[in-house]
């Protein structure tokens, strides 16, 4: 299955803040925040979301075609890319801005503050998905995950005029686009992806209620965090597919994009979106506990294991031929800047 993979290619610079947000803000004086937090730990690491979910393909054996902008300082990071199964022949190389930044700080209930800077992603709306399309020798899929506002837009216009499948993960994006821009991104996907908070918001921004979103996409994926994934479809009774356990501490930064990672992966040997979810789970779960998007290494029986033990052995079986494909973990080289 050949999966272009459009969307941000970042480096994730991530702040540990020891201490509680909500303990910081003063009620009655949100309209005046000025706050500083002192952080306890600085990782920066590999990240952007095309990047991380077409990372968590090659790692389960797939060779994603990664398609975004970056600047001339993506060298190193193409190559730690490639190595682990990507395709980077299609990203766009910037000659005037660096690749994007995200900044998050994280605090001791795993709540967030984050901030992007674009950069060079801004390029990525001049990106064509025609010669993607050729040089692949064909696609099955599109994926738009958030992007540059002006390229999910067009990518989601270029794969229908091509004839292409295409899922929407509109994900941080939903804040910056319109009505009528998230109305197009939702004409006709095979899939959509949201978490619970983005699910209302994909209504909001819309004017549609749930069931009008579901007569326009295929299948609608939320996932839940520790509750799991919901599976919507329309005509058809949701199904609720639970969360993996984690082992340990987790550091959330990309675990929905290891989701949907997991659960396209899957999709590739059999159209079964309860079975692409528990991939999709088990895969988020092990990115949980790495610190960093693209920190973890997968290794075929204790992840079939981790499966037998959320799902029964039945699953597990059923999901062996996408473990069996997984990368060795000695092919995972090159360590995280930190």
């Amino acid at each position: 299955m050949r999966i272009a993979v459009t969307g941000s290619i970042a480096t994730d610079h991530l702040l540990t803040f020891p201490g509680r947000f909500g303990e910081q803000l003063i009620e009655g004086e949100l309209d005046k925040v000025s706050l500083s937090f002192l952080a306890d730990e600085l990782d920066v690491r590999r990240g952007g979301v095309a990047a991380n979910i077409a990372f968590g393909l090659g790692a389960l054996g797939l060779r994603p075609l990664l398609v975004g902008a970056v600047g001339r300082d993506f060298a190193e990071y193409g190559r730690l890319l490639a190595a682990h199964g990507v395709d980077t022949g299609s990203v766009h190389v910037s000659e005037t801005r660096h690749t994007a930044r995200f900044i998050c700080t994280t605090d001791a209930d795993q709540n967030q503050i984050g901030t992007f800077y674009a950069g060079a992603m801004s390029e990525a709306r001049h990106i064509a998905l025609a010669p993607v399309r050729d040089r692949a020798g064909g696609l099955d899929l599109v994926l738009v995950s958030p992007n540059d506002p002006e390229a999910m837009l067009r990518h989601t216009r270029e794969a229908a005029a091509l004839g292409v499948a295409f899922s929407a993960d509109p994900s941080q994006q939903l804040a910056r686009l319109g009505r009528d821009e998230v109305r197009l991104l939702l004409r006709g996907p095979r899939h959509l992806f949201t978490n619970a908070y983005e699910a209302q918001l994909v209504q909001e921004r819309t004017g549609w209620t749930e069931r009008q979103v579901l007569d326009r996409v295929g299948t609608w994926v939320i996932t839940r965090g520790a509750d799991g994934v919901r599976i919507l479809a329309s005509g058809r009774p949701a199904v609720d597919v639970a969360a993996v356990p984690a082992d340990g501490p987790v550091e959330p930064t990309g675990a929905g994009d290891a989701f949907r990672a997991g659960f396209l992966a899957a999709l590739a040997r059999a159209d079964d979106p309860v079975r692409a979810a528990r991939l999709g789970a088990a895969l988020a779960t092990t990115a949980l506990e790495s610190v960093g998007p693209q920190a973890y290494t997968l290794d075929g029986p204790p992840l079939l294991a981790r499966i037998a033990d959320a799902y029964g052995p039945e699953a597990a079986a059923d999901l062996e031929p996408e473990v069996k494909a997984v990368r060795p973990a000695e092919s995972a080289v090159g360590a995280e800047p930190s």
